[in-house]
């Protein structure tokens, strides 16, 4: 079985690329080439093309005829629209990686499911989605094009550090400085990591049942933003003094945060993973938070060219908690 992953070595990705071929798929990545955060794919095929521009795609794919191909970059309904027409005859099954923050905000009923309504007024980058999924069902159809849409919910890798800030925030809690968290702190949140995410994921490709549908992959651990904050801090062997600062006065002093707190991070997400346990049966993610902080700290450790403070914000932040606190 064939399978082309278009942005195959990401956060989201790689796990699921290793995972691919080690249960024997002869796997093709499209990527702009290795960044050097990730080891690369071994035993995948590489293909280079900006996921973003479809000619560039267009391009890098030629005659290639695929069972699976799994779109993890796109974003916009014109780059949906690409891959339709790129695509359509020429694969089995087309997986689009939409995201959970396109789930009705503000959230008014817990669990989530499949079956809660799409909506989200608060972030562009959700309705954007939300366009792209409607374009693939009314090409599945109308024209019988083989979509599956899988919805991922905040998942992370050793890379990425969930909360807003990066390393910086990091640096600050082994500082002793203050760790601002949005809202009261008591949102609840989930966090998946790739590799769990992964064992939900990879048996959906070729799986004719979900040709047409939607599912999303999730943990079943359920955290609060303070929980977030206080596992990175133990992790990286420091407290969290954590100050809060409502959302919306949040996002008006750091514009750049505003649409993912305001549009996903402030409400409390909470998931119902029935249908891909399902659809997977031996599907667990058992990756904890204590685990998943743990192995992002060893991470930035073993990288220091990775350990970039971002001074302005550092200021900023530290204003803020004065501000809170005064």
């Amino acid at each position: 079985m064939k399978a082309l992953f278009i942005g195959g070595n990401g956060i989201i990705s790689s796990e699921s690329s290793r995972l691919a071929i080690a249960r024997g798929w002869d796997l093709t990545l499209l990527n702009r080439g290795v960044d050097g955060t990730r080891p690369p794919i071994e035993g995948a095929t590489s293909i280079v093309g900006d996921a973003t521009d479809p000619a560039s795609v267009r391009e890098a794919v030629g005659s290639r005829t695929f069972d699976v191909v799994v779109n993890f970059r796109a974003f916009t309904p014109d780059q949906v629209q690409a891959d339709v027409d790129l695509f359509a005859g020429r694969t089995g099954q087309y997986v689009f990686i939409s995201s959970a923050s396109a789930y009705r905000k503000p959230v008014v009923r817990l669990p989530i499911s499949e079956s809660t309504p799409l909506r989200n007024p608060f972030w562009r980058y959700s309705r954007d989605k939300i366009a792209c999924e409607d374009l693939l069902v009314a090409a599945y159809r109308e024209d019988d094009f083989p979509m599956t849409v899988v919805r991922p919910s905040h998942t992370y890798d050793p890379t990425l550090i969930p909360l807003e800030g990066g390393w910086t925030v990091i640096d600050r809690m082994r500082r002793g400085r203050p760790t601002v968290v949005h809202g009261d702190g008591t949102s609840f949140w989930t966090l998946t990591h790739s590799r769990d995410f992964a064992k939900g994921f990879v048996p959906l490709l070729g799986d004719p049942r979900v040709v047409g549908d939607d599912v999303h992959i999730t943990t079943d651990e359920h955290l609060t933003w303070d929980d977030v904050a206080r596992g990175l801090a133990r992790a990286a062997g420091a407290e969290a003094d954590i100050v809060h600062v409502g959302s919306e006065r949040l996002g008006r002093a750091i514009p750049a945060w505003k649409d993912g707190i305001v549009g996903d991070k402030a409400h409390s997400l909470i998931f119902d993973n029935s249908k891909i346990k399902t659809l997977v049966p031996d599907f667990v993610a058992t990756t904890t938070w204590v685990q998943g902080a743990q192995e992002i700290v060893d991470w930035y450790d073993a990288h220091p060219d990775q350990q970039v403070v971002d001074e302005a914000l550092d200021a900023q932040l530290d204003q803020l908690a004065a501000d809170e606190t005064a």
